[in-house]
């Protein structure tokens, strides 16, 4: 897939079909992990992929805003090290490089954000210090979907030169 359509038709799905994820699959969104940049490409991401179905259960139970991700055929818990002022940034950059590859193999997927931090850090071992950037999930979407983003003009939030100058696309 090219990668501009990828971006184009990527959805946050809250629904998976059951099938697992081949591991040849889940290794090349690992690998896409891998291969993400990173502050003076310091890679101190780590992840903890969760693929039994009792422990996704459990990570839907300690979550306030995940619940879909029993669903799911696995989901990675993205860690970063906050000793480096952008380890959010990093975040992002591993987290959609990662979505992406899985979407150019059918796989859909979805971050959440809200969770007990306690209940998590114990039950998968996760050190202190270690933040949790997130959970994201993947699976094979439950229906077709169709790629419609409800999305902003570029000319609402893209100014050329200062800001509030128009810009024109040419």
């Amino acid at each position: 897939m090219d990668v501009f359509e990828a971006i184009r038709t990527r959805l946050e799905l809250k629904e998976y079909d059951p099938r697992p994820i081949p591991a040849e699959v889940v290794r090349e969104i690992f690998e896409a992990a891998r291969l993400s940049p990173s502050g003076l490409n310091s890679q101190h991401w780590r992840f903890i992929l969760v693929d039994k179905r009792e422990d996704l259960n459990t990570l839907a139970e300690i979550s306030t805003t995940g619940k879909w991700v029993s669903q799911c055929s696995c989901a990675v818990i993205v860690l970063t090290s906050p000793k480096y002022p952008w380890h959010l940034i990093d975040a992002g950059r591993v987290i959609t490089n990662m979505q992406l590859a899985a979407w150019n193999r059918g796989v859909g997927s979805r971050i959440y954000t809200g969770y007990n931090e306690k209940a998590m850090r114990e039950k998968f071992a996760i050190p202190s210090d270690y933040h949790i950037a997130c959970v994201v999930g993947f699976g094979y979407p439950k229906r077709k979907v169709i790629g419609r983003k409800n999305r902003q003009p570029l000319e609402t939030f893209v100014s050329h030169g200062r800001m509030g100058q128009p810009t024109i696309f040419q």
